[in-house]
């Protein structure tokens, strides 16, 4: 798998598993401004290999209310129809032997922890390693389909600088185990789809929300198996916005939808200017554009802590 970078190269990535929020905008205006501030190119991909959860119609909506917004982009991709390539993906991983299919349930794995700590990742100590000859023995055994998981060695460590959250640093085998990839024979999930996704799509910097910081590490190893040699991608993970609660944004924080913005007579430059005031960008209660904003873009302003707008 090989990459090819030239100038800066971002991405949003939003998932259709609901409507397109304040939150959920925050991030993307930051996303948006990190690339188009240097001149960069921006790619939209949709993130909809998550069936259980995706909401008919959500795709479409959002990518209606990001333009009304007036967030623009360079290409754009459906994660469900390019399966054939997460195939070839994991196939690559099989051959290396740094795959194996797994039965072991949440419920299995969450028995296994020494002291677990509620929302804590959940650590797989490697049970079905060696335990079947492969996919197909392993689905008869357990009567339903395997997860394919991959082989983190012992010892397996990942540092890298964040360009908002600074030097991080995970004990994968120690904290992680043996992550899952995929959930079918032939199939992917988020770690490996994203990751192979902007390694092919030649993205240059993943801006997103900071509780996916935790999740980088099994991406970072993920791209070097496919790819030893190959470029990478940096990070930058922001805060997310939270309720007065601080939670994340949900339902039961009221109704922050753009849709109920754009239905209810509210203008994109509010929206817009209110975010980019959570940031430092403007002052609070001022309108603004995304290329308003591109002048004055910058990640010191933005603070390092969840944003309560609701």
């Amino acid at each position: 798998m090989e990459e090819v970078l030239a100038k800066y190269v971002g991405r949003l990535a939003p998932s259709p598993t609901g409507a397109l929020h304040l939150g959920n905008v925050r991030t993307f205006m930051i996303a948006w401004l990190s690339a188009r501030s240097r001149g960069g190119r921006v790619i939209m991909r949709m993130e909809d290999l998550d069936h259980p959860k995706d909401k008919p119609g959500a795709a479409a909506g959002a990518l209606e209310d990001l333009r009304w917004l007036g967030f623009d982009w360079d290409e754009e991709y459906v994660q469900s129809r390019r399966r054939a390539i997460y195939r070839d993906a994991l196939a690559a991983l099989r051959a290396k032997g740094l795959v194996y299919p797994c039965v072991c349930s949440r419920r299995d794995v969450e028995a296994a922890q020494s002291a677990p700590h509620q929302g804590e990742q959940l650590h797989y100590p490697g049970t079905c390693r060696g335990r079947f000859a492969d996919w197909r023995a392993a689905r008869d055994f357990a009567g339903r389909d395997p997860c394919w998981r991959f082989r983190v060695e012992p010892g397996t460590a990942v540092s890298f600088v964040d360009a908002f959250a600074g030097e991080y640093s995970q004990d994968v085998a120690g904290k992680l185990g043996d992550f899952p990839l995929a959930r079918d024979e032939d199939g992917a999930g988020y770690t490996l789809a994203a990751t192979v996704d902007d390694m092919l799509m030649g993205v240059t910097e993943v801006v997103r929300g900071d509780d996916l910081l935790a999740a980088t590490p099994a991406q970072i190893l993920v791209a070097r198996a496919l790819a030893p040699s190959g470029v990478r991608p940096s990070y930058c993970h922001v805060p997310l916005v939270v309720g007065r609660d601080g939670r994340r944004l949900a339902k039961r924080h009221g109704d922050t939808r753009i849709a109920s913005y754009r239905a209810a007579g509210v203008e994109p430059g509010a929206i817009i200017g209110r975010l980019a005031a959570s940031c430092g960008w403007c002052e609070p209660g001022e309108n603004a554009s995304l290329g308003d904003l591109l002048g004055v873009f910058s990640l010191e302003t933005i603070p390092h802590k969840p944003v309560v707008l609701v």
